[in-house]
């Protein structure tokens, strides 16, 4: 029995198609943003605090090779943070 992805003698692609499964890209996470002048950025040291222009509990920004791809939420899994996915964006590029 064939899963979604793929039909009874190949991908739902074409050929070729799994090729690209193995192609690595860089997934960004974005928390937020802050502009900060460089004479502010010079005092910074321990302990410092940088505001970041996201609420508790909004939505962060997922990219893909600087492209935004949808959005998520931070959680803690044991010891390391993550992300999970919570909205998908089809056709919209991140600026």
């Amino acid at each position: 029995m064939a899963d979604d992805d793929t039909t009874e003698g190949g991908s739902a692609g074409g050929p070729g198609r799994e090729a690209a499964y193995d192609i690595q890209v860089e997934l960004y996470a974005v928390l937020g943003h802050a502009n900060v002048q460089v004479k502010q950025l010079l005092k910074l040291g321990r302990g410092a605090v940088v505001e970041l222009d996201r609420k508790i509990n909004e939505p962060i920004d997922l990219f893909v090779n600087k492209m935004l791809v949808g959005r998520g939420e931070v959680v803690v899994v044991e010891d390391r943070l993550g992300v999970t996915v919570t909205d998908m964006l089809k056709g919209q590029r991140g600026d």
